[in-house]
């Protein structure tokens, strides 16, 4: 990176995220937010609601992506980056075409964004494009001109979003009582989804059983073993797991499910095991009641010991890492050459998405990407 923290042509970052309620009021609409158009009852999302219900009603993701908000515009401003961050979300307030409305009026031309989802997936990358689109279309039946958009690449393997995850397994392997410590098992946990979705998953040539999905996901979890490994002297027996799993129960889904794991690898003999949600950028609902609830609840009944590690957050050297990438998209925009910063066997993931890269179940139009309608 260049010594000068120079962002140009880049004028604004947009964190773009999930959303979630913030009170139990909310938890319907935002379930209609994100179920939308597949007709599903209002009296079944109640059911499905009752996870936010347990928990107030509220999400903690919102205040987790304001923490991150808060360390982007630290680390920036430490560091003399001079670019302002905004924040807007797929399902709920503040919503992306809101924001984006803000930041045209703010006169803002040049765009990048930061997706709160390290991987290559269907949901975790094209769809938060599919959104982009749509908000830039909303914005152009406005007659508002549109900013060009760019989204940094995937940083499943950089270092500064990998480093705090192989200090949170580090940590918990340190809570667990030291009879059982040595002999403790990593389950490495990340979202659930559909086989067809993970086979399609990354540029069309990385295609095939898992995709580019479960590749990342199986490159860093041997990274950060590698890196426990050292740390601890221990070498630990490790397996990438699946949670969230939702949908009809006849359409496969990525397997082992984390608790049916926990029983398996108690028959076993195992004596512990730490549950590191790799797939996750923060301590949101899923990591919450999937892990802290359900599966440790799971592991209670088995009388397994268990341990959660943490997710990255706001940790300081994961908005390090997004300074790094902006640094990195910048100097490649204006032409220089940049080395890009990536642990494990895969390399720096792609800058655009090409055509065929995850693609939709029925085609839809995608901003950011090779196949964009708003170059």
């Amino acid at each position: 990176m260049p010594d000068v923290l120079d962002a140009s042509p880049y004028d604004a970052l947009l964190l773009l995220s999930f959303g979630g309620p913030e009170g139990p009021d909310d938890v319907v609409p935002f379930l209609e937010n994100v179920t939308r158009g597949r007709g599903i009852p209002k009296e079944r999302l109640k059911e499905v609601g009752q996870h936010y219900f347990l928990f107030g009603g509220v999400s903690p993701i919102n205040d987790q992506n304001r923490a991150l908000l808060d360390a982007l515009r630290k680390d920036f401003a430490e560091h003399g980056l001079d670019l302002p961050v905004y924040w807007g979300n797929r399902n709920w307030a503040p919503y992306l075409t809101d924001t984006l409305r803000e930041m045209v009026r703010d006169g803002r031309r040049r765009i990048l964004v930061l997706a709160t989802s390290a991987y290559a997936s269907y949901s975790g990358c094209r769809q938060y494009r599919e959104n982009l689109a749509d908000a830039l279309a909303a914005l152009e039946a406005e007659g508002l001109e549109l900013p060009k958009i760019d989204k940094l690449r995937h940083y499943f393997n950089h270092p500064g979003f990998v480093e705090p995850m192989v200090d949170g397994v580090v940590r918990s392997l340190a809570e667990l009582p030291e009879e059982v410590r040595d002999g403790a098992h990593i389950a490495f946990s990340t979202h659930s989804i559909p086989t067809s979705a993970a086979d399609t998953s990354g540029p069309v040539e990385e295609h095939g059983d898992g995709g580019a999905y479960v590749r990342q996901h199986l490159d860093v979890a041997q990274v950060i073993a590698d890196a426990v490994r050292e740390r601890t002297g221990v070498d630990h027996s490790w397996q990438l797991v699946y949670q969230s799993r939702s949908g009809a129960p006849h359409i496969p889904w990525l397997e082992p499910d984390i608790c049916d794991h926990l029983e398996e690898r108690h028959a076993a003999g195992v004596p512990a095991v730490v549950m590191a949600p790799i797939g996750f950028v923060s301590d949101h609902m899923e990591v919450l009641y999937d892990l802290d609830t359900e599966a440790t609840a799971k592991a209670e009944e088995l009388g397994l010991p268990v341990r959660r590690s943490a997710t990255v957050g706001a940790d300081p050297r994961f908005a390090a890492a997004v300074r790094d990438l902006v640094l990195e998209r910048s100097a490649d925009e204006r032409g220089q050459e940049v080395a890009p910063c990536a642990l494990g066997a895969l390399g720096a993931s792609h800058d655009l998405c090409p055509v065929g890269c995850c693609p939709a179940r029925a085609p839809r139009p995608a901003a950011a990407g090779a196949d964009s309608p708003y170059a």
